[in-house]
């Protein structure tokens, strides 16, 4: 039985990577196509009716989830792919969603596929992932449609809205949340989760390290190097590749 699969995931070297493993390790799972964006991949799911999908969460403008959410009669296994912290496979775990956590181990891809041909050969689902996916969600707290988030810090949790976010920046693998109260939280996830589910209108990555609230801008500041002006009086710097999309957004006109 040959299992027909589709991946999805914005990073070529993943897609590849993935691929590859399967290739040599997987022989009765054959990829069909592959696509970088939740766009892409709806079409070719539309095309190709795999058996199987791959199925990146992180990816800009629509993540996986919100794949998962547009396709109203899903005839096809998910199994997830995701860098995400301890905290987001527990709620994988306890809610039953087939996951693979980046970077990809060969045993537990043979497990994932072992599952999936079981499920096809017995014809069964894996039931309505998207009412799963919900729950998961709100466990995580992003995504969820509300204006707060849940913060995986040090210490447990801390439930954080939008609106009192000033900025964030990142070190190494984890991110620092600077409230406009003057509080700080350190969270286990990347800067770039964040990117992709904080709003686009409300926030904006102007460098690698450094993600702002674009309502606590004050200005613009060119004297001593490429800075954001908070309100608080922080400078943040701003990457020449940046430069131009943050001064679309303070200058419209």
């Amino acid at each position: 039985m040959t299992i027909r699969a589709l991946i999805v995931d914005d990073e070529m070297h993943c897609r590849e990577n993935l691929a590859m493993l399967i290739q040599e390790y997987c022989p009765d799972v054959q990829i069909i196509a592959s696509a970088s964006d939740a766009a892409s991949a709806l079409l070719l799911i539309e095309e190709h009716h795999p058996d199987l999908v791959f199925l990146d969460i992180m990816m800009p403008k629509t993540d996986g989830f919100g794949l998962l959410e547009n396709i109203e009669n899903r005839t096809f296994s998910v199994v997830f792919t995701t860098a995400h912290s301890e905290f987001a496979l527990k709620a994988f775990r306890s809610n039953a969603l087939d996951y693979l956590q980046k970077p990809i181990d060969i045993s537990e891809l043979e497990q994932a596929v072992a599952k999936v041909r079981d499920r096809i050969a017995l014809k069964t689902d894996s039931g309505d992932v998207v009412s799963t996916i919900r729950k998961v969600l709100v466990e995580m707290g992003i995504g969820s449609g509300n204006e707060e988030m849940s913060v995986p810090t040090r210490d447990g949790l801390e439930v954080v809205r939008y609106d009192d976010i000033l900025r964030l920046e990142a070190s190494e693998s984890y991110t620092s949340i600077f409230l406009n109260d003057g509080r700080k939280f350190i969270s286990s996830r990347t800067i770039k989760v964040y990117e992709d589910h904080l709003p686009e209108n409300q926030f904006c990555r102007v460098h690698k390290a450094h993600l702002i609230n674009m309502k606590f801008l004050k200005g613009y500041n060119r004297t001593e190097g490429h800075m954001a002006v908070m309100r608080n009086g922080d400078l943040i710097p701003v990457s020449r590749r940046k430069l131009s999309i943050l001064l679309d957004r303070i200058q419209p006109f």
